[in-house]
């Protein structure tokens, strides 16, 4: 068979991409050559309905311990009785949490798109809120989660589900407080920790499994694996609320979501990208990891700090995790055009919505930037403050294109003494 130059030309172009350029983007990050190793194998080539030890095809028996093997890792990470690595991404997890315990139409409280939230916490552009009915809570204007609006709102609408998580927010949650709110409507507590779960895992940022019923994340972002998604449960549990099964059975909480998972939204796992999965849980159990997560944490915050001593308005005036969300209306740009212009510098971050937005979403007035793949790459405290410099030399040069290009070329240089991937030529 005849090797296809050209998709591996153009593969190879975006290795170069990542190489020469500052990748900020809060949701990216770089995994190990084993864990891109391991997607790419024989394991791709089964189909494997089903869970280990019930599936519905034949000659399951290797990739049964494969995926055992990464739900045995990831309940060890995280100190949970059950867990399901099955799901395609976070927002297929975040589905089959919805399937599993919602019917349509029924309320959830979950954080505002425009203040933070995710897609799926109940944006009317996405199924979460097209099939259930969407309520929301925000920040307050320091930017920190609103919990006596929260509250409020609980206590008025009595959601079934209470979702706390978010794309583009720097602080710590109180899931206890969640908790106590949640207990006194009857509702679900379901914690979508995509973003900041590599710190959880180290136990450098609070716990939600101490207090939320139901607990999803992506394994792609700081827990540094491949593209996908979990659901876990740190104890197992019949539900209180009389959820039954699609055959009208009541079931344990676990069983539910397992149905939901697949059949209910799933078909056959990915079985390669299960033992990548796998490796990289691997990767997080080791104590390295921990030395890792540290670091995230120290270059946000460094980072954070030279970007106010720049006259940078960050939303909550810092951050306690591995992001930041910064206010750019006090420099008279908008995060499009400061996230096309950083692009051509080779910085690429994300344009994003601060709270209480006067732009549209396509526009924005923010920027969302995050650290764990710069740190990945070896940066420290020091670096940072190159960092914010280079942002900061573009966005007060934005139509001075002999300094866009002069920045470009800074950043290559710079980025040598980081390496990624020399295995890979």
């Amino acid at each position: 068979m005849q090797k296809d130059n050209l998709v591996f030309e153009l593969i190879n172009k975006e290795l170069e991409r990542q190489r020469n350029g500052i990748e900020l983007i809060a949701s990216e990050n770089f995994t190990s050559l084993q864990v891109m190793q391991a997607m790419g194998t024989v394991p791709t080539n089964k189909y494997a309905e089903g869970y280990p030890g019930k599936r519905y095809y034949g000659g399951c028996e290797v990739v049964d311990e494969i995926e055992s093997l990464a739900i045995d890792r990831l309940k060890k990470i995280f100190n949970c009785s059950w867990a399901n690595v099955q799901p395609h991404s976070g927002a297929s997890a975040n589905a089959a949490v919805f399937l599993a315990v919602m019917k349509p139409h029924e309320k959830f409280l979950g954080l505002d798109l425009s203040m933070g939230g995710h897609l799926t916490h109940g944006s009317p552009a996405n199924f979460s809120g097209k099939i259930y009915n969407a309520i929301h809570y925000g920040v307050t204007k320091e930017g920190i989660i609103d919990y006596d609006q929260m509250e409020a709102k609980a206590k008025a609408e009595k959601p079934k589900m209470i979702i706390c998580g978010a794309s583009a927010y720097s602080r710590d949650w109180d899931y206890k407080r969640i908790r106590a709110i949640a207990d006194k409507v009857g509702a679900i507590v379901f914690a979508d920790i995509a973003h900041p779960a590599g710190l959880i895992a180290k136990g450098l940022l609070n716990d939600p499994f101490d207090h939320c019923h139901i607990v999803s994340s992506t394994t792609h972002k700081t827990l540094r694996g491949p593209r996908g998604g979990i659901i876990m449960l740190r104890n197992d549990f019949e539900n209180p609320w009389g959820i039954k099964d699609p055959k009208g059975n009541l079931r344990m909480m676990s069983s539910l979501l397992d149905l939901a998972v697949f059949p209910g939204s799933q078909g056959g796992p990915l079985e390669h990208v299960i033992a990548a999965k796998a490796v990289s849980f691997g990767e997080i159990l080791d104590d390295s990891f921990t030395t890792y997560g540290k670091q995230i944490i120290s270059n946000a915050q460094a980072l954070a700090k030279s970007f106010v001593s720049k006259g940078y308005n960050l939303i909550s005036g810092g951050t306690d995790n591995h992001l930041m969300l910064i206010d750019l209306r006090n420099k008279n740009l908008t995060g499009k055009k400061a996230q096309e212009t950083l692009d051509k510098a080779h910085i690429t971050l994300n344009k994003n919505a601060v709270p209480f937005d006067d732009k549209s979403p396509f526009v924005t007035s923010g920027i969302r930037v995050g650290v764990p793949a710069v740190t990945t790459r070896g940066m420290k405290e020091n670096d940072m403050e190159t960092v914010a410099s280079l942002i900061d030399k573009v966005l007060m040069h934005t139509e001075n294109d002999s300094v866009i290009l002069s920045v470009k070329e800074e950043v290559k240089s710079f980025m040598k003494q980081f390496s990624l991937y020399p295995e890979l030529g």
